[in-house]
């Protein structure tokens, strides 16, 4: 009997929805939540049942039950599906406790599409943080395709682009919103990682989650 897919929320802020609507974002970083006792001083090895962080000090070539400590992805596996987390608007007075059977009648706004004309001005929506989306108003679905466990820093050009940062029109990358400039593929990455509370000198361990979009 084959395994049931599961599937798992994630967050994402609005630059990051419009390059995955894009087609411009298949792999996100998030990172890797250990815990003080072997959070510094480890390497991460897959075993082919989750990942598992070794101390650095050890002997690789053999398995020692005092020294690993198995962490599961958060984000699951290959086949594993995410759905989007995004800032929204329910544009009916019960919000979120819309009845099943009406969802299909409401009308939903998603801040990550930008509101040109919206009763005249934009502060009237009550915006739902991305935390409180229900799973019916979610419009991303991604399926995993790939999982794995690098250093912060590794992040290459190509995976960087894959990350959402693009090409301006003088050479330069940024995020589409511009806040994350750089003449470097990478350092802009390091712009964005930072701008959302990240510590990229840190150069902590991170989940490497590849997808594709499904809906």
């Amino acid at each position: 009997m084959s395994e049931a897919i599961k599937e798992r929320p994630i967050l994402f802020l609005a630059p990051m929805v419009r390059a995955i609507l894009e087609g411009r974002k298949t792999v996100t970083r998030r990172s890797v939540k250990a815990t003080k006792a072997h959070a510094n001083g480890f390497m991460m090895l897959d075993h082919g049942k989750g990942w598992r962080p070794y101390n650095a000090f050890g002997d690789f070539a053999s398995d020692h039950e005092g020294m690993e400590y198995p962490i599961a992805c958060p984000y699951g596996k290959p086949g594993d599906r995410l759905w989007a987390r995004e800032t929204c608007f329910i544009n009916d007075y019960r919000e979120a406790s819309v009845p099943e059977q009406e969802r299909a009648n409401y009308d939903i706004h998603y801040r990550a599409d930008g509101i040109t004309d919206f009763e005249g001005e934009e502060e009237l929506i009550r915006w739902r943080p991305s935390i409180h989306m229900p799973r019916w108003a979610s419009r991303i679905l991604l399926e995993v395709t790939d999982v794995r466990v690098e250093r912060l820093q590794d992040i290459t050009e190509e995976q960087a682009l894959a990350e959402g940062i693009k090409k301006h029109s003088d050479g330069g990358y940024h995020v589409e919103d511009g806040k994350h400039y750089s003449d470097s593929l990478v350092e802009s990455f390091a712009c964005l990682w930072s701008s959302v509370g990240g510590d990229w000198d840190a150069n902590p361990w991170v989940w490497c989650v590849s997808f594709k979009r499904i809906t």
